[in-house]
């Protein structure tokens, strides 16, 4: 979607200049303003495009793993994530500000487009009507990530003036999250389906990606009979063309962007717009700086047997001196163990020697060693590692933000929760999932009513963990589901390489602290505070 990526300077120079919707008496023959702006379809388009290059942030894409669980952030504070695992951030951290001004920037470029674009002279009214939905998806989009940090936020639908910005106070989240979902509703409505987009529109957002969204939206507020509906409205096929992607691994490569598993992506372009994250992920010896980013032993515990059984269970065959043996397919597709064998862009393969004392070249790079550059868990990502790209992992992989198998396990935990939960949802759901990942043992596929409701509960709850690992979304479902007090107090572990006197030999890598009392909303950043006394503090804070 070339269209997209590539945005022009102009815009962001128009974006700065215009601070509110008051027309001018006379307009500027030497730049850009809100009156004189708005003479082509192309400019307007100019202004979407910058709206979606706002709709996220590749760093927290990544990094907010290490707000959960399933990884930790050793190296510097990225993304304020080391501070917010330890429980030591307050109000004037650089990711709480960040995180405020980010999506109102955001919500500026959507109020702008959506107050503007009926001023476009001779602009197609289905192109135009398409957009709006586009930019109210948006706007509906950093709304919700909003209110799922901070709780009340502003609420505004116009481009509001500076004096405005510094007296409003904060709006009710149940008005907030009321607004999300009338959007969304709009959007819906008035956005095409996933196949009628032609080619150079591809990652365009869809009527799927709407109700995507949606029944995320309803997840997060355990609304339970409407996560099922919206999501049968996407798996039923009339909203669009969705299905899960042949092969998980192939999933996130290049080759297979824009596939019918995507139902919503943060595109990027090789060249024009890039990442290089993995260049502080992946394995030092095939590339990589350093590590900032480590797989945790508690994810890499969470992979069942290749039997269906979690290692801790009777009769799993698990084995903790040979752990990755007989695994779900997944954890090789998403985390780097030792002995791992990592394939080049040229084919060829490089065995990855973590282990302390293993390594037979004299470098032993990837060797955990503490307080070194390599990983301190034992682990490194292998997920979205792009085999085309540049020097220094720079890359133009999408990063997929919703998609079907998503869509499936929110269907399996609504209709679990409902008490609902048979064995079609079951084969609908999590044996299709499994499926595709590679299980073929009947107790990993067949469905168990003996499990009960808490039990199926667990089950769905991990099968959520491994399929979406280091997709960002594990510290949204462990607040939703009020566990993180209990994942997110103690040590953070790694591989067996520690003092057999502590904790079993599991490396102790980070000790983690989660207030129930004020953590599950970050606070009001203190600099708006400071500028607007109307926005009251979060609990706690």
């Amino acid at each position: 979607m070339k269209s997209i990526k590539n945005i022009s300077w102009v815009v962001l120079l128009f974006l700065t200049t215009v601070t509110s919707c008051k027309k001018l008496d006379l307009a500027p023959m030497d730049r850009f303003t809100d009156v004189n702006y708005w003479t082509s379809t192309e400019k307007a388009t100019s202004i979407l495009n910058t709206a979606y290059s706002q709709m996220f942030n590749s760093s927290r894409f990544f990094l907010n793993e290490a707000l959960s669980d399933n990884a930790y952030n050793g190296r510097g504070d990225n993304e304020g994530v080391a501070s917010i695992a330890a429980g030591t951030y307050d109000a004037s951290l650089g990711r709480v500000k960040n995180e405020w001004n980010d999506h109102y920037a955001g919500i500026k470029t959507c109020n702008l487009f959506l107050d503007n674009v009926d001023r476009v002279e001779n602009m197609d009214a289905a192109l135009k009507e398409r957009m709006k939905a586009e930019a109210r998806f948006l706007r509906a989009f950093q709304y919700f990530q909003l209110m799922t940090w901070f709780g009340d936020v502003p609420l505004f639908a116009k481009d509001i003036s500076l004096e405005e910005s510094l007296s409003i106070g904060r709006t009710p989240r149940a008005e907030v999250l009321a607004f999300i979902l009338s959007e969304l509703d709009a959007a819906a409505a008035a956005l095409p389906v996933n196949t009628a987009y032609p080619a150079n529109d591809k990652g365009r957002i869809t009527k799927g990606a709407a109700l995507g969204l949606k029944a995320r939206v309803y997840l997060y507020e355990g609304r339970w009979q409407d996560v099922v509906t919206t999501c049968e409205a996407i798996m039923g096929g009339n909203n669009g063309s969705y299905s899960l992607f042949s092969s998980y691994d192939g999933l996130f490569s290049p080759q297979n962007e824009n596939n019918p598993e995507v139902l919503l992506d943060f595109q990027f372009a090789p060249v024009n717009r890039t990442y290089n994250h993995l260049f502080d992920f992946v394995p030092i010896s095939v590339g990589a700086r350093l590590n900032a980013l480590a797989p945790t032993q508690e994810l890499v515990d969470s992979y069942l047997m290749t039997n269906g059984r979690a290692i801790n269970e009777t009769g799993s065959g698990y084995d903790a001196e040979d752990p990755y043996v007989n695994r779900d397919p997944r954890l090789t597709s998403t985390v780097v163990y030792h002995n791992y064998k990592w394939t080049r862009p040229d084919g060829t393969v490089k065995t990855i020697y973590i282990q302390p004392g293993t390594d037979p070249e004299a470098t032993k790079m990837d060797e955990y060693a503490a307080g070194g550059v390599s990983s301190p868990t034992g682990y490194y990502l292998r997920k979205y590692y792009d085999p085309t790209s540049l020097t220094n992992f720079v890359s133009g992989l999408n990063l997929i933000l919703i998609r079907y198998a998503d869509v499936l396990l929110m269907y399996a935990e609504a209709r679990n929760e409902l008490g609902t939960m048979d064995e079609g949802v079951w084969n609908q759901t999590i044996r299709a999932i499994r499926n595709r990942a590679g299980f073929v043992e009947s107790l990993a596929l067949d469905f168990n009513a003996a499990l009960g409701q808490n039990g199926l509960r667990t089950v769905i709850r991990n099968e959520r963990r491994t399929e979406l690992a280091m997709e960002g979304l594990r510290i949204f479902d462990i607040r939703r589901w009020k566990t993180a007090e209990v994942v997110l107090n103690g040590w953070a572990h790694g591989a067996k390489y520690g003092p057999a006197s502590i904790d079993n030999g599991y490396i102790r890598a980070n000790l983690r602290v989660f207030d129930p009392g004020k953590h599950y909303l970050w606070p009001i950043p203190r600099d708006e505070r400071n500028l607007n006394p109307n926005l009251q503090q979060n609990p706690g804070w």
